[in-house]
């Protein structure tokens, strides 16, 4: 649904396809509650134009949730960001219960500058007004809340190896810290980029970048680690899946054929049911990117960030 706002601008209201459906299926209460954000602008020209959407939830109606109604013991928020498709794809993968709602990034809610004063997300309230910011700091909290020895064996799926493997803990926390110095950045410079001799610049930086990833990978996969989808998997596949729709679209950038243990994880993660439920379709991505690939002034943090060489927030 799309929503008309100041000066004739309009913006989704809503995330579409599968990644909807999952939002429909979680609003039941549960231990945790995902806030959530899947307002996509289509023809703002700043973040100052849009007007304040109220929060969509089964019929992508604008509306609130009465405090009242949120009875969980957690809470998460998260907006467009893509680290917040990290959270909810291990949300997703452990099966672990969680309410979803939706809150607008533009507006941001007081409830949530109180965990985190810069607005940024994912964020997550715990019981008692305790807070965690960052989402590989959720993901590693939900790995450790709900897997052994703090919840049955085998009652959730593991995303990092056990406790008995350091060293597998250890590695996988280093590629995912590769993963956010180096492979993040190469994307936003990529796409970002106006020049076309920039554009060629940052689109060879940012395949170097995804070779470097596919080298570490497991032999046999398909998965990074192995047979089963973990942190690492998690940790990247957001934006390897918009190299498939966004960067394709705006940048014409494809993957050579050789690219084939890339590929076989690629088609792994990418079918995985986990990080299917979190996924809507393509029209949306590419919506929500023109203003990345525009490199429009007052996008966002993160870009704002990339165009003054700055770490990303």
């Amino acid at each position: 649904m799309s929503t008309a706002g100041q000066k004739g601008i309009s913006y989704r209201t809503s995330c579409t396809g599968k990644a909807l459906e999952t939002v429909n299926s979680h609003q039941d209460d549960a231990e945790i509650v995902m806030f959530g954000a899947n307002l996509f602008v289509s023809q703002a020209e700043s973040a100052n134009e849009i007007l304040f959407a109220k929060l969509p939830i089964r019929t992508g109606e604008r509306h609130l949730i009465a405090e009242d109604d949120v009875h969980s013991a957690a809470v998460a928020y998260a907006t467009i960001r893509l680290p917040h498709q990290r959270v909810w794809a291990t949300l997703e993968y452990k099966k672990i219960r969680y309410r979803y709602v939706e809150c607008d990034p533009y507006k941001k809610p007081k409830e949530l500058l109180d965990l985190n004063p810069k607005g940024l997300v994912p964020a997550l309230k715990l019981p008692n007004g305790r807070s965690l910011a960052e989402s590989t700091v959720i993901m590693e909290y939900l790995e450790e809340a709900y897997s052994p020895p703090n919840a049955p064996e085998g009652q959730h799926a593991l995303i990092l190896p056990p406790l008995s493997d350091p060293y597998g803990r250890a590695r996988a926390r280093l590629e995912a810290d590769k993963i956010n110095r180096a492979l993040v950045p190469a994307f936003y410079r990529f796409l970002q980029a106006q020049e076309t001799a920039k554009q060629i610049q940052f689109g060879k930086e940012f395949l170097d970048e995804l070779e470097n990833f596919a080298k570490a990978m497991d032999l046999e996969g398909p998965f990074f680690s192995g047979k089963e989808l973990g942190f690492v998997d998690i940790m990247i596949a957001p934006w390897a899946f918009r190299v498939t729709n966004v960067l394709k679209h705006y940048r014409g950038f494809e993957l050579p054929p050789t690219k084939g243990r890339y590929q076989k994880w690629a088609d792994a993660v990418f079918s995985h049911p986990a990080f299917v439920a979190t996924c809507s379709t393509e029209d949306l991505y590419i919506d929500s990117y023109a203003r990345y690939a525009e490199n429009r002034p007052g996008t966002s943090q993160v870009a704002d960030a990339i165009n003054s060489g700055r770490g990303l927030p």
